[in-house]
């Protein structure tokens, strides 16, 4: 057996170096949002309906003398057949999900009122509201436009909001 002796530690050890200095990273704070304070408020109820007219081509510039225009008004809400769109249709996977959005639905409303060719113009990003825009439509019936006093077939486009009103 062989015992051999092992060096005494040395009384004073040297501190460890400090640790080396890290710049001091600044959480990233983004700008405060622009609130237009004059912008006029939005309405409460659950879905708000604009009717608008679809964008008319410009005219050719004639050679005669341009006739006169002719008196007519424009395609309009029937309150005996209102559009199914409103809190009682909005979509229940979509309240569930919290989807809410504004889409464009253009339609032709024919002499008689009857809404046909109903598409998707602009979607609202949600395929269950696209989808309930399009029924709320189908098949109602609105009060048509008219020329002269009679009646015509138009083409409008028609903005649909969901929002969603209990959040």
């Amino acid at each position: 057996m062989k015992i051999a002796q092992i060096d005494k530690p040395k009384d004073v050890d040297k501190p460890p170096p400090p640790p080396p200095k890290l710049e001091e990273i600044k959480p990233y704070v983004p700008p405060p949002e622009f609130v237009d304070i004059q912008a006029p408020q939005e309405q409460n109820n659950a879905i708000a309906v604009i009717t608008q007219q679809a964008p008319v081509p410009a005219a050719p510039v004639p050679v005669a003398a341009p006739p006169a225009p002719k008196a007519g008004t424009n395609v309009g809400q029937d309150p005996r057949h209102p559009l199914k769109i409103g809190e009682d249709y909005y979509p229940d996977a979509s309240k569930r999900a919290n989807e809410e959005g504004r889409c464009i639905v253009s339609l032709t409303v024919a002499a008689d009122g009857r809404i046909t060719n109903e598409v998707i113009q602009t979607s609202s990003g949600f395929p269950r509201l696209d989808e309930a825009c399009l029924k709320g439509v189908h098949g109602q019936r609105m009060k048509p436009a008219t020329e002269d006093g009679k009646p015509i077939e138009k083409t409008v486009s028609i903005p649909i909001v969901w929002k969603l009103t209990n959040k």
